[in-house]
């Protein structure tokens, strides 16, 4: 049984015992490697906005502390989960991923299981993993028909409801993006059951990281129908 469904099966108070991570002196490696890792990205989306997405971490340190972190098990090698209750991190904003680490490690955000793998993270080691991730080609995902009422929803909100639209802070297609020193991060492509699990925790407030809690008064908004639309939505673009 792999780790990942052991981990969802079983869970541990504790990572295993017999766990060490490896440490290796090549670590430190070049700006020339750094940037040979994010290729992909690079060429996507030119170089100033994929740095502004890999953060400032290592991304070639990252791959290896990312496989030795067992993350890879559970999000996917490239970052492309292959469970739909856990999220794809592939060309996620590494300062978001950051966010999500420190905010597992403190107990502000609740999760039986990231809050045990995060545990013994350095904020090096948050910052390294984030940036292989962000390194990766934004996810995608594989939309089979047009919704009206969520693509209304994601690109014009809802004024009467004080709702803004998606696309405001997510960025064109839900890519993500960076605007007054706030991490938006990418939702288009996302896993699908993923996504609405956590709509739904932001509408009950048992999620509640969001700047200003932003995304509980966003969700709280939505009814059943538009939730699940915008869930279907997304995870198509």
């Amino acid at each position: 049984m792999g780790f990942c469904r052991w981990l969802y099966a079983v869970t541990p108070p504790t990572k295993p015992v017999t766990y060490r991570r490896r440490r290796s002196p090549w670590l430190a490696v070049s700006t020339f490697a750094l940037f040979a890792s994010a290729k992909t990205v690079l060429a996507e989306q030119g170089a100033e906005l994929s740095l502004q997405r890999i953060g400032n971490g290592n991304p070639v340190a990252g791959k290896q502390k990312s496989a030795d972190e067992r993350c890879q098990e559970c999000h996917g090698a490239e970052g492309n989960s292959g469970d739909v209750r856990i999220p794809s991190h592939a060309g996620q904003y590494a300062g978001y991923l950051v966010k999500q680490l420190s905010d597992f490690k403190s107990g502000a955000r609740s999760h039986e299981i990231m809050n045990v793998m995060a545990a013994d993270l350095t904020q090096e080691d948050m910052a390294d993993i984030a940036a292989y991730f962000a390194s990766q080609k934004v996810m995608r995902g594989d939309r089979i028909a047009d919704n009206p009422l969520a693509k209304n929803l994601f690109v014009n909100g809802d004024a009467a409801r004080d709702l803004p639209a998606c696309v405001s802070c997510h960025g064109e297609n839900g890519k993500g993006k960076i605007a007054d020193n706030i991490i938006y991060p990418v939702i288009g492509g996302q896993r699908r059951v993923y996504l609405r699990s956590q709509l739904t925790n932001w509408k009950l407030g048992e999620r509640k990281n969001s700047p200003e809690a932003v995304m509980n008064k966003v969700a709280k908004s939505l009814n059943d129908d538009e939730l699940n639309a915008l869930v279907e939505y997304l995870s198509g673009l």
